[in-house]
């Protein structure tokens, strides 16, 4: 289970690299077109398409860093009700259900790639985009590792919830 662990730690750092490399290189790009419109009456002829595909990655790098903080969408009804045995089959039922769902969207994205890849459309400076689409499958692809690991986690440590706190931590 360390190991799994540490796989999951060194991912999540190159997706916190990535979000502020993304980010910087965002705000980089829109900062130039807005000065090269307003001041030169000119742009980028890519930019606008390089600012769109970065918020798409951003927001699916989010999306698994999310997943693995366990800051991702919860509606938390009827844990504060139930015994402790109760909370236990309901969030391994939870990280069961998500683990399926994210595998099918792994599945359907890695679908929409190939169909993408034959369609044969370039986005910007002559990139295919299928390649910039292939975050889809690869956050997809992480966010059913991280839930997987999440239920062998509840599921092999006896008595244990794993519930987080604001700050990420394990409470």
């Amino acid at each position: 289970m360390d190991r799994w662990k540490r796989t999951d730690e060194i991912i999540d750092r190159i997706e916190q690299i990535l979000i502020v490399i993304f980010l910087s290189s965002m705000i980089l790009v829109a900062s130039l077109q807005i000065i090269l419109r307003n001041l030169f009456d000119t742009g980028l002829s890519w930019g606008d398409s390089l600012i769109r595909n970065l918020v798409l990655w951003i927001g699916f790098i989010g999306a698994s860093l999310a997943t693995r903080e366990g800051k991702h969408i919860t509606i938390d009804v009827v844990s504060r009700w139930l015994p402790s045995w109760g909370n236990r089959i309901v969030t391994l039922i939870t990280h069961l259900f998500s683990f399926f769902i994210c595998i099918l969207l792994t599945y359907a994205s890695v679908k929409f790639i190939k169909n993408e890849a034959q369609m044969g459309e370039k986005a910007f400076l002559k990139i295919p985009q299928w390649v910039l689409e292939t975050i889809l499958p690869i956050t997809f692809g992480l966010m059913s590792f991280r839930f997987g690991l999440r239920f062998f986690k509840t599921l092999v440590i006896p008595g244990k919830v794993e519930r987080m706190d604001q700050t990420g931590k394990e409470r």
